[in-house]
């Protein structure tokens, strides 16, 4: 197989969770400009349908969904909605997140339980709902988890979010234990761990400690619309075939320093 091959993942069918803005619509872009068939899925309705007028402006095809992943009985709707319109799903994307902050000895029980149910527990039924209908009875499948490199360290000063780190690091391990899992069904799992880029959740932390953290990275920048986009394809592909329950940090060299 040629390396145009083993990256060529074009009529594909990817869902990514959490898709109508931010890193999950870089993500959306960067599939669906290799070829894929996209079904995007995130909680409002009206974002969806700017996301859908702009992906199809591009010459992507893609369905939406509108679901809020919190609610776990909605997760087989979406399932049951994508396999309708397009009777498979080669690659999962779960990228839909929350985040709080506050400091630990005044965190909200409420403010956890949202972020874990999104960010680990909605993942987890999401990828069990997906694999047993699909992945596990074809014997093939790439799952990618949107984690973080909070999920790999503490945190800088100025920032108080344990939920969030506690949940990606549950995500990390997650990964590592459903690759080891799942590979006798020839299912990738793997993560990615971006650093800090600019978004709706990121903004207010980057007005605060933003020029900090350019200076404590290596490549002294913040994350681009561009720098996950090769990642997840080659993830998504058969380049990427012998990799599993691995995260990749795309932050700059944030997390050696």
């Amino acid at each position: 197989m040629s390396v145009k091959e083993l990256f060529d993942i074009s009529g594909k069918v990817a869902v990514i969770t959490g898709g109508s803005r931010g890193l999950g619509l870089q993500l959306a872009e960067a599939l669906g400009e290799v070829g894929c068939k996209l079904a995007i899925t995130a909680r409002k309705q009206v974002e969806l349908d700017e996301a859908e007028a702009h992906l199809k402006n591009l010459g992507i095809e893609v369905m939406t969904y509108a679901c809020d992943l919190a609610k776990f009985d909605g997760i087989p709707g979406l399932v049951d909605a994508v396999l309708a319109r397009y009777g498979t799903i080669d690659i999962l994307v779960n990228n839909a997140g929350a985040s709080w902050g506050a400091p630990a000895e005044d965190h909200p029980l409420d403010a956890w339980n949202k972020v874990m149910n999104l960010n680990i527990n909605a993942v987890f039924l999401l990828c069990r709902e997906v694999g047993k209908r699909v992945m596990i009875p074809r014997k093939s499948g790439k799952i990618i988890n949107l984690a973080s490199i909070a999920g790999l360290s503490g945190n800088p000063p100025d920032m108080s979010t344990i939920a969030y780190n506690t949940s990606k690091g549950a995500a990390v391990n997650f990964t590592r234990a459903l690759g080891a899992e799942w590979g006798k069904y020839n299912i990738n799992v793997n993560a990615i761990c971006p650093g800090f880029f600019p978004s709706r959740m990121s903004q207010g932390v980057l007005e605060t400690i933003g020029e900090s953290v350019v200076a404590m990275t290596p490549l002294h920048r913040l994350g681009g619309e561009e720098d996950l986009k090769g990642a997840v394809v080659f993830l998504a592909s058969e380049a990427s075939r012998h990799i599993t329950g691995q995260t990749l940090a795309i932050d700059g060299g944030a997390c050696i320093t």
